[in-house]
């Protein structure tokens, strides 16, 4: 995959431009080959691809948002062996489950049929093209990829009323007998690293969605040098971002390395070190930066919105469940 400075630099430009609007940065998309926007996961420039994610975010987290789904998808075809996304496509990833909404795989003489109903699908109604998760006869999981213009695809009208990325709507999608085609084995999509390494990207946009609110408290300490709680803010966050940063970085390296142990405790390390640093920044510009911002600020006040929907991705208690159960025997170690 070649990436192509001057496709994610016209990226960058456009997510600075137009304050959240979503059609504009897939306009943009739709322009650029896909695969020329950051570097594969795992293939040498990780951290490139984790920094870029960031630099977007810190333009504008709905760009980010927008942006994301579309590069993992290209990294789980490549990672799958597939073609590369062709040009003029817009990609999304729909992998959530919901007890009352699902999609069935039906293997048939003419190819792979899909049927039932996907929840929380991000953009379905504006995108071309998704990977989609669904169920085979046997009751595994599999990734498909569906043209989403057929025919036989319906994103159905979302009740979406959220105040943070308020313009990337996630609603239900009907499938009708859908055609499509098979991305990787039964079980591959969970069970292969580049799974960790999506969510790690999620990450690197949540830190860096969070610099701008960093700098703010900067900003504020600079023209208050009196204010000790203020201050006391901003060095907390300060440090809570630096060690997001590390960790990120730390991650990039040992993606690159390939001597990941377990991939699940790295992401989840990694994605619950940044999500405390987020939910800091959003504390501090509540009670330093205070109602007026966000009141008046439209750039901040959208930005802290858009981060808390962001960062709702991430389950606390549940994820750290999770991180637990896979904790090494022997304990940490230097």
């Amino acid at each position: 995959m070649t990436t192509d400075g001057a496709s994610f630099a016209r990226f960058l430009s456009a997510s600075s431009s137009w304050g959240g609007s979503v059609a504009p940065m897939l306009a943009v998309l739709r322009a650029v080959e896909p695969g020329s926007l950051l570097p594969s996961p795992g293939a040498g420039q990780t951290d490139e691809r984790l920094r870029r994610l960031a630099r977007v975010a810190e333009s504008d987290v709905t760009a980010a948002r927008v942006l994301e789904p579309h590069v993992d998808a290209v990294a789980i075809l490549a990672e799958a062996g597939e073609p590369a996304p062709e040009r003029g496509t817009t990609w999304g990833v729909f992998a959530a489950e919901a007890p009352d909404a699902v999609v069935q795989a039906i293997p048939t003489a003419d190819g792979w049929l899909l049927r039932g109903r996907k929840a929380w699908c991000s953009l379905a109604g504006e995108l071309t093209n998704a990977l989609v998760t669904a169920t085979t006869l046997t009751g595994e999981r599999r990734m498909f990829a569906v043209d989403l213009t057929a025919a036989e695809v319906t994103a159905e009208p979302a009740h979406w009323v959220a105040r943070g990325l308020a313009e990337v709507v996630s609603g239900p999608v009907r499938f009708d007998g859908a055609l499509a085609t098979p991305v990787g084995g039964d079980g591959w999509y969970l069970d292969r690293p580049g799974f960790r390494w999506g969510a790690v990207g999620v990450a690197a946009c949540w830190w860096g969605g969070c610099l701008p609110i960093a700098e703010a408290l900067a900003a504020r300490v600079r023209r208050r040098p009196d204010d000790e709680l203020g201050a006391a803010r901003a060095g907390e966050l300060h440090r809570a971002l630096d060690a997001g940063r590390l960790a990120l970085r730390d991650a990039a390296a040992r993606i690159d390395s390939g001597a990941v142990d377990d991939a699940a405790l790295l992401a989840h390390g990694v994605r619950g070190t940044v999500a405390d640093a987020v939910v800091l920044a959003l504390a501090a510009a509540r009670d330093v930066l205070g109602p007026a911002a966000l009141a008046f600020d439209e750039s901040l006040a959208r930005r802290c919105a858009d981060l808390e929907l962001y960062v709702a991705q991430y389950h606390r208690g549940r994820d750290d469940a999770s991180l637990a159960r896979h904790l090494p025997e022997a304990g940490l170690a230097w």
